[in-house]
């Protein structure tokens, strides 16, 4: 049973008739795509999230903020809202025209055993595991991966790795995973990114690339690696601190206190002022504190 037909003041949308917006019994802006059900929710401080749900079987006007389960990132207004619901139907109508195939599949992978299998193409097939997955090309299609980007065994993990075999067959993927391609490409693999394109990239336009020039001006300073609220000195937060945020056998640890109200992370770490936050030496809110190395 699929979800409820939109009632008649909820219609369709120009382009895209599988698409309806309505309000729902709580006066969130909801929306519809086939099965899929979306929602603006309220996260406080005047922002919203995008919210998802699956096959409910009411009228709009009868869903609540129950009724969604999925977490799907911040909106900024409900013109976001409707731009992601229509980006969604596009995303939709554009698979269903790949064609894609699933087939049951007990190959083995580097994530486990397959559970399931998705055939994009001859040589292109993407495979579930009981904790990741991810793309596994014939060595014909392996093949025409840029160098520095192929994977000996031709597996191809779907966290970032995906995006390579993406940019390498883009007729196999939609608009919508292109745009998230291209967008994974520069953040986590600029150099490579830079080398195909002929593009720079500038600052604010690549993750991995911004977090170089971070941690190459904070070299010499500590960056926060542990955080917890302090049990013993009020008002604070107890952080242990590295040169430059390293980690691993044999690296300095040193622990400040921290203003709670100033203790931000931000995109990168926080940097500890050392003219400001004081090393600390009294007793401990992390659990087996003895002065240990970072591991």
């Amino acid at each position: 049973m699929s979800a409820s037909a939109p009632s008649s003041e909820n219609q369709g949308v120009s382009g895209f008739p599988e698409v309806c917006f309505g309000r729902s019994a709580d006066g969130l802006l909801v929306g519809l795509v086939g099965d899929t059900a979306f929602a603006m929710a309220d996260a406080g401080d005047g922002k919203h999230y995008l919210v998802t749900g699956w096959r409910i079987r009411k009228p709009m006007a009868e869903w609540t903020r129950a009724d969604f389960y999925g977490h799907c990132g911040e909106l900024a207004d409900e013109a976001a809202f409707r731009a992601r619901v229509l980006e969604n139907a596009e995303h939709s109508q554009e698979k269903r025209a790949l064609a894609r195939r699933e087939i049951p599949s007990k190959a083995n992978t580097p994530w486990g055993p397959s559970q399931g299998a998705t055939v994009y193409a001859e040589g292109v097939v993407f495979h579930s595991t009981a904790s990741h997955g991810g793309f596994r090309l014939s060595p014909e299609r392996n093949g025409k991966v840029q160098p520095q980007l192929r994977a000996a065994d031709g597996f191809y993990e779907e966290d970032e790795c995906w995006a390579i075999v993406a940019i390498t067959f883009p007729h196999l993927f939609t608009g919508f995973e292109r745009r998230s391609a291209e967008r994974t490409m520069k953040d986590s693999f600029p150099d490579a990114w830079e080398a195909i394109t002929g593009n720079v990239l500038q600052p604010g336009e690549s993750w991995k690339k911004d977090e170089r020039v971070f941690l190459a001006e904070h070299a010499d300073h500590w960056i926060v690696v542990s955080a917890i609220t302090s049990d013993h000195v009020k008002g604070f937060v107890e952080v242990i601190g590295t040169p430059g945020g390293k980690r691993g056998p044999g690296t300095e640890e040193r622990r400040f206190l921290v203003p709670s109200e100033e203790y931000r992370i931000g995109r990168f770490g926080f940097v500890v002022d050392e003219s400001r936050h004081r090393v600390y030496g009294g007793p401990s809110s992390f659990v087996g504190w003895q002065g240990r190395r970072a591991s």
